[in-house]
């Protein structure tokens, strides 16, 4: 079994019941039809991204689905949440690349997407033997990775909202969809 397509996407839910708001963060990404697979972290040689709306149109009700999904939930009054998915795609077709998950707290979508995407081109550079230093800031190593020419793109879907003041849950995801 290795996928041929994926598409991302990503959903926030709110409801006094916490099972109900990630049910509501599924429905406004789109995959709450399907029976969750959760995965780890290889993107599969030759993968084709396709778009949310593509994706969704062949997914069958009750279909097993595998996903790498980030997914985040509270109903502390004010919090700030974040999910995201960082993708890392090499430069050659033939291998392949990696998905990262990262569930915050306190991070704006911007800084947990960075962070997510940082996350899997430091996994994907390790493969491929790029030397880097951990603590270098995310534009020192997203050059250092251009520069190698080994990491042709990164990538992100992040959700992130800030839960309410009436103490109901709310659940952000962000999901990477496999289909075959």
């Amino acid at each position: 079994m290795l996928p041929k397509k994926i598409f991302f996407t990503k959903g926030v839910g709110t409801h006094k019941e916490e099972l109900r708001s990630y049910e509501l963060a599924l429905r406004e990404a789109g995959i709450e039809k399907c029976n969750l697979v959760q995965v780890s972290s290889i993107l599969p040689p030759d993968c084709k991204t396709i778009s949310k709306n593509e994706g969704i149109k062949e997914l069958i009700p009750g279909m097993i689905t595998f996903c790498v999904m980030a997914r985040c939930s509270s109903n502390e009054p004010h919090r700030l949440i974040a999910s995201s998915v960082g993708c890392a795609i090499p430069s050659d077709p033939n291998a392949y690349g990696y998905l990262s998950e990262h569930h915050a707290y306190g991070q704006t979508d911007e800084i947990a997407g960075d962070y997510s995407e940082d996350l899997a081109a430091a996994m994907l550079a390790s493969t491929l033997g790029i030397e880097f230093e951990e603590d270098k800031s995310w534009d020192e190593k997203e050059e250092l990775y251009k520069i190698s020419e080994k990491i042709v793109r990164t990538t992100n879907i992040t959700q992130s909202t800030v839960v309410g003041t009436n103490a109901w849950y709310s659940t952000v995801i962000a999901s990477a969809v496999f289909l075959f």
